[in-house]
This record gives C-alpha cells, sequence and structure tokens, in this order.
C-alpha cells in the first residue's frame, strides 16, 4: 500500500495514503454480497437481486461503510509502518469511494516533537530555604481568630456605620427594570467598608437603620472584574435587616481548645509552627522545581503539538470551571468569557506541555523504570495524604486502568525529577517569607485548623 509522508513541520505532518483498486474492488464485491443476502426488495426473491439494482439502492450507504473501512484500517497501517507516534485524532475529510479505482485520502497528523538527548547536569540551583518567625505564628493565630469569632447585632440603637457589617437584602434596576447580573439577594451580610460590591455602595448605605430602605446609584468602572456590569449606571433597592458586629475570642487556652483537639495555646501554636514549616518545605521544593524546567526549556528547543496545548488548556479552563462552581458562581456569571480565560492561560498551557514532553524524554534516556515497590510506597504515600486506608486506594486504582497508567507514569516523572536533582549541586539558600511572599502558595493557619477536623 503506498503511503507518503509530507512534512508541514516537525510536528505536523501529511499522509497521502492509497488503497489498491483490487482492494477496492474486493471489499466492494464482499459488501454487496452481504447486502444481496439480506435485502429484501420488492419484485426480487431473496439473495436474487442483480448487482445494477442494489447499487441503485444502496450505492451511497455502501460505498461510504467501505470507504470508512478502508480508511480505519490503512490509516492503522501506515502509520505503523511510518513509525508515527501520533496525538490526538486526525484530521481526514474522506472523498467519495468510486468503483474500479484506486482509493485514496489524505490524513493531517500531529506527533510528538523528535527531542535530543537532554543533559540534564550542570545546572545553577539553588533552594530556598524558609524559616517560621514567631510573627507569621502570631499572623495565623490572628486568621484563627478571625474564623472562630461571631458576628452578633448590635446593642445600642444607631445608625450604620463604616466597619459596621450589614445584613441586607438588595436588588439592582438598569435603566428602571430588574438586572439579572443584579438580581434580588435576601439575607446578604456585607461589611460596610470593604467594597465587596462597589465602595461607592458602601458609602450609600452608611447612615440606615434597621429596618430602612433605601434607593441608592451607583456607576460601576470600566475595569470592573464583572464585565457584564462595568460601565453601567445601575440603581439599587437595599432592605437593612440589621447590624452586627464582630466578636473575636481572646487569643488564650480557650480558643485553643475551641479550635479543636489542643489543650493549651502553647500547643496550638506548635501546630501552625509545624505546618507552616511542612508548607514552606513544599513551597521551596516547588521553587526548586521551577528552576530545574526553566532551565531545561531554556536549552531545550522543540515544537510543540497543538493538539497536546489544547488538550492541556482545556484542563485548566475545566478546573477553573469545576472551582467557580463549587463557589455557586460560572464564568458568565463573573462576566468572564471562556475562550479570553483559555488565552490568558495558553502561555501556561505551553509550559506545562514542555515540562511534560522533557520528563518524557529523560523518563526514556535514562530508561527509567518503576518497580512493584515504587508503585506500593505511591499507593502508600496517597493512602496517607488523603487519610484513607490503602487497600481502597488500590482498589480504585486497579478499577480504572487509565487513571492506573497516569498514577504510575506521575510516579515515574517523580523519579526523573530525583534524578535531576540528585545529578546537580544544590546551593541553600536562606530566606524568609516576607521576602517572597508571591513565590508559592502561603501555608495557613487553617490547615492547624483542618487537623482537628
Amino acid at each position: 500500500m503506498p503511503v507518503t509522508v509530507e512534512d508541514v513541520s516537525s510536528v505536523k505532518k501529511k499522509l497521502l495514503v492509497e488503497i489498491p483498486e483490487d482492494q477496492v474492488t474486493r471489499e466492494l464485491d464482499k459488501a454487496y454480497a452481504k447486502v444481496k443476502k439480506s435485502a429484501k426488495i420488492r419484485g426480487f426473491r431473496p439473495g436474487k437481486a442483480p448487482r445494477s439494482v442494489l447499487e441503485r439502492l444502496f450505492k451511497k450507504d455502501i460505498h461510504a461503510d467501505v470507504s470508512s473501512r478502508l480508511i480505519q484500517e490503512s490509516f492503522f497501517e501506515a502509520i505503523q509502518e511510518n513509525d508515527l507516534r501520533i496525538v490526538g485524532t486526525p484530521q481526514i475529510d474522506p472523498p467519495a469511494l468510486e468503483a474500479s479505482q484506486a482509493y485514496r485520502y489524505e490524513a493531517a497528523i500531529e506527533i510528538n516533537p523528535a527531542i535530543d538527548n537532554i543533559d540534564f547536569k550542570d545546572l545553577t540551583l539553588k533552594k530556598p530555604r524558609y524559616a517560621t518567625s514567631d510573627e507569621e505564628v502570631e499572623t495565623q493565630l490572628k486568621l484563627l481568630q478571625k474564623r472562630l469569632g461571631n458576628l452578633k447585632p448590635i446593642e445600642k440603637e444607631r445608625p450604620l456605620e463604616d466597619g459596621d457589617f450589614a445584613l441586607i437584602d438588595y436588588e439592582g434596576f438598569k435603566d428602571g427594570k430588574p438586572f439579572d447580573q443584579t438580581a434580588k439577594t435576601e439575607n446578604f451580610t456585607l461589611k460596610v467598608g470593604e467594597g465587596r460590591i462597589l465602595k461607592a455602595f458602601d458609602e450609600q448605605i452608611v447612615g440606615m437603620k434597621p429596618d430602612e430602605e433605601r434607593e441608592i446609584s451607583v456607576s460601576f468602572p470600566e475595569d470592573y472584574f464583572n464585565k457584564n456590569l462595568a460601565a453601567l449606571d445601575i440603581s439599587f433597592k437595599v432592605m437593612l435587616h440589621e447590624i452586627r458586629e464582630e466578636q473575636l475570642p481572646e487569643i488564650d487556652d480557650e480558643m485553643a481548645k475551641d479550635a479543636g483537639k489542643y489543650e493549651t495555646l502553647e500547643e496550638l501554636k506548635t501546630e501552625i509552627r509545624k505546618n507552616l514549616s511542612e508548607g514552606y518545605e513544599k513551597r521551596s521544593e516547588q521553587e526548586l522545581n521551577e528552576q530545574i524546567f526553566q532551565a531545561l526549556i531554556e536549552k531545550t528547543s522543540f515544537e510543540l503539538p497543538e493538539t497536546l496545548v489544547n488538550y492541556e488548556l482545556e484542563g485548566i479552563v475545566e478546573e477553573a470551571e469545576r472551582t467557580f462552581a463549587y463557589q455557586n458562581q460560572t464564568m458568565e456569571g463573573l462576566g468572564l468569557d471562556r475562550q479570553e480565560f483559555a488565552e490568558k492561560y495558553r502561555e501556561t498551557a505551553e509550559k506545562q506541555v514542555r515540562r511534560y514532553l522533557i520528563l518524557n524524554k529523560i523518563i526514556e534516556q535514562e530508561g527509567l523504570k518503576l518497580a512493584d515497590v515504587d508503585l506500593e510506597q505511591g499507593f502508600e504515600e496517597m493512602a496517607a495524604s488523603y487519610s484513607q486506608p490503602v487497600e481502597e486506594i488500590k482498589t480504585f486504582y486497579q478499577q480504572k486502568k487509565d487513571k492506573l497508567d497516569l498514577f504510575k507514569h506521575a510516579l515515574l516523572e517523580k523519579q526523573a525529577i530525583k534524578l535531576i536533582i540528585d545529578s546537580n549541586q544544590i546551593e541553600e539558600i536562606e530566606k524568609t517569607a516576607i521576602e517572597n511572599p508571591d513565590a508559592a502558595d502561603q501555608p495557613q493557619a487553617e490547615e492547624a485548623q483542618t487537623e482537628t477536623k
């Protein structure tokens, strides 16, 4: 079977496949013979209708079915013969199949890039070491104190002030008509002055008294995060039900007991310090890994298959949608355009694909294998992280082969990263978290609280 592979780029190819006339004829004869046996045609006994009648009645369907089968069989054979490791789904626009002719079709495909062996040694790497300060512990205690606080109605009769918590109903109107983006919301708690809706909104409800209703007008700025409200003038009807104030517990042994399993404030501080240290260790590893991949990306040049980038990008967008759904929100409700959101994160997706392909290459060139003991250890670590029996974790993966394959590959990637780290000199740099507050996820006091649930 003649197959021609044309290079569109290093990762894009066009296959020109030709199926010989005798094979086409043979497949058409078989298809018509099968239809002849089962077709019920008026004026003919079963199995006695001539080919010309069958062609008149069933040619379109039979030729479409045969061409589909020929493409499926020949395409698989073509990629095997040419050792093409394709990614994604081939793009094929099948031409009409004609009798007594060879059948020719084109297939646009993408393949993984050919990557030269990667030299991952002699990298300049620095691993930050973050020390946990007493100030951080105090900050986390205050955050925990705030979470354990309560909102209680004020006892004194007075108007709403800046800094109060207001329990309100509100509804927004555009041009005098109810507006979907500001639909009626009841029993909404708002801290006056934070500008959760808009600073101008807060300013205009200051001075209200409980059970008072007020109409206010606000102009949303052009750069408002919800694009469906940007640059709009909206009038609101606001009903104030109650003025509340925040009551915080004292930071003492009693608060520690309320937080969970702790008997004293010192025990709670110890747990917070432990969680901060563990979080900073994870952050340190993340920053080291980022250095590794940045260095390898800079020294390893290859073209990316668009299929892999789009697949990764779709995963990022879907994860964002799941996060919004968990918060009872949607992209549309927040004024976000899905396509624009995807374009914003395209560079992130491309970087992730490069990391994936680089690790794959290192796994391949170094012949890394996953031993049974490595898989067992992976199960145990996952069971510990999710506080689940290891047998339940094993059963889950044994029932889902695709997820098990991904899990095994993730363990191989960890081996590759460890190999890179072990093959390089790592300089440790002492840092404080304040020096680089945005580098990674900051450990929070809620981690200590989670331990008590």
